[in-house]
């Protein structure tokens, strides 16, 4: 015997198809989500991680500015050592000079001549006094460059002072002290300026 069919079966298919339409729509929304999820869990994750190593390269930063630091404190504190160390051992080579240095003025200055002051300044000696004539003055420089501790004597001044012939010219003349050790070069500067007056005449 015959079935007939009587339900509207198109319209039956067309809602089986809308189901069907919306079910996948539905798993493709819940698939989207789960997606952005983790995604977001994984961007999370890697900026998490990312911070931290931020953080971290921070902190190394830190420590090494703090070892930069010390590194310049330690090499301010070795530069005033050495600055100091060769304070020390150029007042120890002044020692010995200043001795062969007030030898060598004594021995150096010719009848005639009088020293009234007597100033140092790093390694340039200034020497004020009176002559009884310029060729005094002249010998006292000739002798002067001929001594191995004082060397490139330099006549700055000579005057007519007053009637007095045996202390008739005043003069001023500048000299460099020099060591026989150095084969002529010049002594390196002392730390401070030395005066003395007055210094007597040779006889």
């Amino acid at each position: 015997m015959a079935t007939i069919n009587l339900l509207p079966w198109r319209a039956e298919r067309r809602r089986q198809r809308e189901r069907d339409f919306y079910t996948m729509l539905a798993a493709a929304a819940v698939a989207a989500v789960l997606v952005w999820l983790l995604w977001g869990t994984w961007m999370g994750a890697r900026i998490d991680n990312q911070d931290a190593r931020n953080n971290y390269l921070k902190d190394e930063i830190h420590q090494l500015e703090g070892k930069l630091t010390e590194i310049k404190e330690l090499e301010a504190t070795k530069a005033k050592l050495l600055a100091r160390k060769q304070i020390i051992e150029q007042l120890q080579a002044s020692r010995s000079q200043m001795v062969h240095l007030f030898d060598e003025l004594v021995k150096t200055i010719p009848d005639g001549v009088r020293l009234s002051s007597l100033k140092q300044t790093g390694d340039v000696l200034t020497l004020l006094g009176v002559a009884q004539a310029n060729g005094n003055v002249a010998a006292y420089m000739r002798s002067l460059d001929a001594s191995p501790w004082l060397k490139h004597s330099d006549l700055q001044k000579t005057e007519v002072r007053g009637t007095d012939q045996r202390n008739r010219y005043e003069f001023g003349l500048t000299v460099k002290m020099s060591s026989p050790d150095q084969s002529g070069s010049d002594v390196a500067p002392t730390p401070a300026a030395a005066t003395a007056k007055p210094a007597g005449a040779k006889p």
